[in-house]
């Protein structure tokens, strides 16, 4: 007989207990904290959290490295400040700051989405802090990003605020599988919808429309991004989930292999959630960036 399927809220409550509290700037931050050793910082995206990286955290875990996911500040179970400013820019510094509290002084650094562009400015503005760069489907020229379909609405007063209240247990597994997997029988409809749970919350993903409407896409900020992925002090690399359809791997992985200078991108069977049915070759691709990282400098200090 098969096991009876948790709910939404056991499943979060789960989550919770699996991470931990601390503050930053006052704000009550969450994040997933699994294993020892050398940390991997994972950066998420919209519209999800930390929880999106559990299976690949506790995958790092196994083999000797810290993994680490921090929910930002309107996302997950961080809090959500009215009056935050939920920019890419500040969004970077928001996690530096928590980064410093959780005492990750040097870390592997993972992006993936919106977490791209605000990992980006992380890493330009503190280069001596990232040890490698794994990037997984998102973007780097800000100035010519075009939303995914899918996602436009929500850059609209009133509309978006419709789209995310149609957003819910009925319609969301049905967007989470065409854009996010191509195999979901990994994950439950309790997880998959944990989702929507952990994006509303108690400002009813108010703080989520806030940053879809503020993305940075100016020139400057641009540069910024360019200058992470063509560091010169950490290694870098791709990985693509194949089957993106937001965000395509020959649109948007090509770019980031140019900009870059990547001889490739690794690609995985997936679509654009890849952290949910690839976490096992994420974290092998990032555990190998990070042995390249000792055998060019043994002494290279964690």
């Amino acid at each position: 007989m098969a096991n009876k399927e948790k709910s939404v809220s056991k499943v979060i409550e789960e989550h919770e207990a699996s991470g931990t509290y601390f503050e930053v700037d006052g704000i009550k931050t969450f994040a997933l904290k699994y294993g020892r050793g050398e940390p991997a910082l994972c950066l998420h995206g919209v519209p999800t959290s930390s929880f999106l990286y559990r299976k690949v955290l506790r995958s790092l875990e196994k083999k000797g490295y810290k993994g680490v996911s921090i929910d930002m500040p309107g996302f997950g179970l961080s809090d959500r400040p009215e009056r935050f400013d939920y920019s890419f820019s500040n969004l970077a510094d928001f996690i530096y700051k928590a980064a410093k509290v959780l005492k990750l002084k040097k870390f592997h650094l993972v992006v993936h989405d919106v977490g791209g562009p605000i990992g980006f400015a992380l890493a330009a503005r503190h280069a001596n802090r990232i040890m490698s760069l794994t990037i997984l489907n998102t973007w780097v020229d800000v100035v010519n990003f075009k939303k995914p379909v899918v996602m436009r609405p929500f850059e609209k007063r009133v509309l978006g605020e419709a789209e995310l209240k149609m957003m819910s247990h009925l319609t969301w597994p049905v967007m989470f599988k065409q854009m996010g997997v191509i195999n979901s029988s990994n994950i439950s409809l309790s997880e998959i919808n944990a989702y929507v749970d952990l994006l509303k919350r108690e400002d009813h993903g108010k703080a989520f429309l806030k940053l879809m409407r503020n993305y940075d896409s100016s020139e400057a900020f641009r540069d910024l991004c360019y200058k992470a992925v063509q560091s010169k002090e950490y290694p870098v690399q791709a990985i693509w989930g194949a089957s993106d359809p937001s965000l395509q791997l020959e649109t948007y992985g090509k770019e980031i292999k140019e900009v870059a200078g990547l001889k490739e991108v690794h690609t995985l069977r997936s679509r654009h959630f890849l952290q949910e049915e690839a976490w096992l070759g994420i974290a092998d691709k990032i555990v190998d960036l990070a042995k390249s990282v000792h055998l060019k400098n043994p002494k290279k200090e964690a």
